[in-house]
């Protein structure tokens, strides 16, 4: 006997044991040696990482995928692992040990690094277990790590070959500067914060002429000791016979070139820009274009580094101000700043102080003003390799779905610049290069190799050093699709399984991971890593604002697990998740499809209780009654839409259309029809329809396990003790095939029983019709098979749209509102029943009510200043209450459209 009640946290530890013993996903099974593979692989979660809602949506659309692919007959193998995650990791291991009072420095890169493995093995990878409570069926016999053996190898042996196709090279270029970590990050771990600051306005002497000054304005005052030039517009005729002439850097009087260049923008400040190559990336470019020097005035810790610093001191005169400016040395920036505006002020270069809100650019993680950094690093000239990662997706090899996003990766790529791949950083892969004492650099795939070149070189033995720097984790993650499969040995799996199907990720890496793997997939496999880019949105609260734990509005998906169970939440997402809107999740959505676990929970428990059992060599194509007819070809529709769904990428459409047959179709319309005859006398047409019942909820379990795999093996397992055992367990069922069944005869009559009772209880519901009244129907001359469905189902209408009785006639009678169904008119006579001069009145000051708030919603939607200072999610609120007042009326028009005719 079935427990009264589906208890998820009882079931699902339970199913997922079940599901490991029988090895289900593993890939490359003996049974599946011929099928076709299907591969994912998936985007690798931090090791410092935990569940969050993106993560569950990424990895429950991953999940469909492969359990529908299985189901179909494929070797799936969807390829699980996890990144080291450099600077997340190590601020992880750091922040242990400051609790200690120890330094990284005092205990040496290699107790550090140790230390990190330490951590790693102890507490690293959490995240594994909480994507198995999701369900995720990964092959997990086969996870990797971005920093083990196998993909160590892979990654030194691109950097190396990329170095002797002369891809590989270092520079001393501008790159984000983490002040606080001292390392080099990327531009995805940049936060722009918008901050109350000022606009210093400073004039600059010209050159030559004691009583003219040109005066610039800066957010950033303490790099003016690092100004090169000054930048005015080509066309701004205030300037044009100072271009070409020098100003004088006060305070430390460098000569600096005016120098035209369409950077300087006239209607900004004064049209007139400091151009500080070193500490800004657009001055940097203008430097390129005008080949101006570049001069560093800050230190990796972002402190003043003037004395001693040739570049800043090469030619400047010895003056008292510059004595005041180097006593700047040393000087923390913001410290640095405010004694220059002092300096300024006191020697009369400062015109005046405006405040100014702007965007600084603050590290993610260490929270700290990124600075612009001169430093040698190493960069990949990605421009050829982009090239082709650009034609693959325009000649169709590769997709994106939805196909917009192909946009956002040709930007990316058209425009693309050298990537900068190392960090100062100890955990990470460290970059094969070693140096000796004249500074040549030997990049190999080991240090015998790099001591090999040195001593051909010197013909003799010389010491070397190592590059201290790592590998941007980007680096190994874009050799994820074919570093997991074992290359770059030539091994079996990387024949079977590369190049992969589809990639599941979110819209902000497609330019950090998604690019950058198509370009090496390319590059070293000569084939893309995927045909398909499928780009989830984003989860966002209920009211349309993103999650952040600032606005205290994040939603924890172990917590509606730990609640709901993983279906409900699963089945959340899925029937969410339109391509190209964001998901707007509520506690209630998730306890909605908590409470449709329950509804099919309890229908397999009524199916069991009115002995709904599976028979042996049960034929569903052999079945005789209307009712199970109809029953079956409404499940062969589900089962192609649900397919058509996930394989379109339309995962709410394919979700919905199984929440449709399965709530409304079967719960709400099957078992009810079918009640008179499985609490009737014993017969031919109860046993069969005790045999259609158990079928169909096999099929529900089968077309519903992409989505809410835990409850529908549960009930596999439970139905498989009624009958005839089970050959497998449900995860390795073939998807059901049921296209013969579709029966257009069974769907015209129970369709017609169906559309008949919805339309006279929403016609109730909308004319106010109290609930206990039974009213009659009467049928306007109606067609023999009209007649014939109305003799055959009359008892089952009456009950179900409580009805007195069904009649026919040649006309609607008076004061009757009309129904159309399916091109025949049926009537519902109102008269004594309702007030019907009081319903009219009534629709009429509704629709007047809905009226009035659609224009006054239409006045903010249409006012610009709202438009621009409201948060998106109001403006979208605003949006979906105006969609639901039209709805609304529209309903409210044709309720009123039928009691006028009455």
């Amino acid at each position: 006997m079935m427990d009264k009640t589906f208890d998820p946290a009882a079931v699902e530890a339970r199913i997922s044991t079940r599901w490991e013993e029988a090895e289900a996903f593993k890939a490359g099974r003996q049974d599946r040696k011929d099928a076709d593979p299907y591969t994912i692989v998936i985007p690798p979660p931090n090791v410092t990482g935990s569940l969050h809602m993106g993560h569950a949506l990424n990895n429950t659309i991953q999940d469909i995928l492969c359990r529908f692919e299985r189901m179909r007959g494929r070797d799936v193998l969807w390829q699980p692992g996890m990144d080291h995650a450099g600077i997340a990791t190590q601020m992880v291991v750091e922040r242990q040990l400051m609790e200690q009072q120890i330094h990284r420095r005092q205990l040496g890169r290699e107790e550090f690094v140790k230390r990190v493995w330490a951590w790693k093995e102890e507490s690293g990878g959490r995240i594994k277990s909480q994507l198995q409570r999701l369900g995720a069926s990964c092959d997990w016999s086969r996870e990797r790590f971005t920093m083990d053996e196998g993909l160590s190898r892979a990654v030194l042996k691109v950097f190396v070959d990329l170095y002797k196709q002369g891809l590989m090279y270092k520079d001393k270029r501008l790159v984000n500067w983490d002040p606080k970590f001292q390392t080099a990050i990327s531009d995805l771990e940049v936060q722009q914060v918008e901050v109350k600051g000022n606009l210093w306005h400073t004039r600059y002497p010209i050159e030559g002429e004691t009583d003219r000054f040109i005066t610039v304005a800066t957010t950033r005052p303490e790099t003016m000791l690092g100004d090169v030039a000054v930048a005015v517009h080509p066309e701004d005729e205030r300037y044009r016979d100072l271009i070409g002439r020098f100003a004088v850097l006060p305070l430390v009087g460098r000569r600096i070139p005016i120098v035209a260049d369409e950077y300087s923008d006239p209607e900004k400040g004064t049209g007139a820009v400091k151009i500080t190559p070193a500490h800004d990336f657009n001055d940097f470019d203008v430097g390129k274009r005008h080949k101006l020097s570049l001069i560093n005035i800050l230190g990796p810790e972002a402190e003043m580094q003037l004395a001693g610093n040739e570049a800043f001191l090469a030619g400047l005169p010895s003056t008292g101000e510059l004595e005041a400016v180097l006593a700047l040395h040393g000087a923390d920036r913001a410290e640095a700043r405010k004694r220059i505006v002092a300096l300024l002020e006191e020697k009369g270069f400062l015109v005046q102080i405006e405040p100014h809100t702007h965007m600084v650019p603050h590290g993610d993680r260490s929270g700290v003003v990124i600075e612009p950094y001169l430093t040698d690093q190493w960069y990949v000239n990605v421009k050829p390799l982009a090239e082709r990662a650009l034609a693959a997706v325009r000649n169709g090899q590769t997709k994106f779905v939805p196909e917009n996003w192909e946009k956002t990766y040709f930007q990316w790529l058209e425009n693309i610049e050298p990537w900068c791949v190392s960090r100062q950083l100890w955990w990470g892969h460290q970059i094969p290069a070693w140096y000796d004492d004249q500074g040549n650099v030997y990049v190999a795939l080991s240090e015998d190799e790099a001591k090999a070149e040195a001593r051909a070189r010197h013909g003799r033995d010389v010491e070397l050093a190592r590059d201290e720097d790592v590998l941007d984790t980007w680096f190994s993650s874009a050799l994820w699709p074919f570093s997991t499969l074992g290359w770059p040995d030539d091994t079996p799996e990387l024949k079977r399984y590369y190049p992969t199907n589809t990639l599941v990720t979110g819209f902000d890496i497609i330019f950090f991971w998604v690019a950058r793997m198509m370009m090496m997939g390319l590059h070293f496999m000569e084939e893309v890593p995927f045909d398909t880019v499928y780009i989830h949105a984003l989860v966002r609260d209920e009211k349309g604002a993103k999650m952040s734990k600032s606005k205290g509005n994040v939603i924890d998906p172990l917590e509606l697990i730990d609640q709901y169970g993983a279906d409900a939440l699963r089945m959340t997402l899925s029937a969410m998740a339109a391509q190209g809107r964001d998901i707007k999740l509520s506690v209630q959505r998730v306890e909605g499809y908590r409470n449709f676990a329950t509804k099919i929970w309890n229908a397999a428990r009524f199916a069991e209780m009115n002995g709904c059992k599976r028979v042996e060599g049960f034929d569903p194509k052999a079945v005789k009654e209307t009712l199970n007819k109809w029953a079956l070809s409404e499940c062969a529709k589900a089962v192609d839409e649900v397919a058509a769904g996930i394989q379109a990428y339309k995962f709410n459409e394919a979700a919905l259309a199984a929440y449709r047959f399965v709530w409304n179709v079967f719960c709400d319309w099957t078992l009810e029809l079918a009640k008179p005859v499985l609490q009737g006398e014993d017969s031919p047409a109860k046993d069969e329809t005790r045999a259609t019942i158990a079928f169909v909820l096999d099929e529900i379990c089968k077309l519903l396990h992409p989505f809410m795999p835990f409850l529908t093996e549960e009930l596999w397992a439970i139905k498989g003790e009624e009958g005839p055992k089970r050959q497998t367990i449900l995860a390795l069922t073939p998807w059901p095939d049921l296209k013969h069944l579709v029966d257009q005869a069974a769907e015209a009559e129970i369709g017609w029983v169906v559309d008949l009772v919805t339309e006279v209880r929403s016609a109730r519901s909308e004319t106010n019709v109290p609930a206990g009244a039974q009213i009659p129907l009467v049928l306007v001359n109606p067609s023999a098979d009209v007649q014939a469905r109305a003799a055959r189902w009359g008892d089952i209408v009456r009950r179900l749209a409580r009805l007195s009785e069904i009649t026919t006639a040649e006309a609607a009678p008076k004061s009757s509102i009309q129904l159309l169904i399916r091109g025949e008119v049926a009537a519902l006579p109102l008269e004594g029943v309702i007030d019907l001069a009081a319903e009219r009145a009534r629709l009429g000051k509704e629709i007047q009510k809905l009226d009035a708030e659609v224009s006054k919603i239409d006045a903010k939607l249409g006012n610009a200043d709202f438009l621009k200072r409201a948060p998106e999610e109001v403006v979208e609120e605003q949006r979906e209450r105006r969609d639901e007042a039209l709805s609304r009326k529209a309903k409210m028009e044709e309720a009123l459209g039928r009691l006028k005719d009455a």
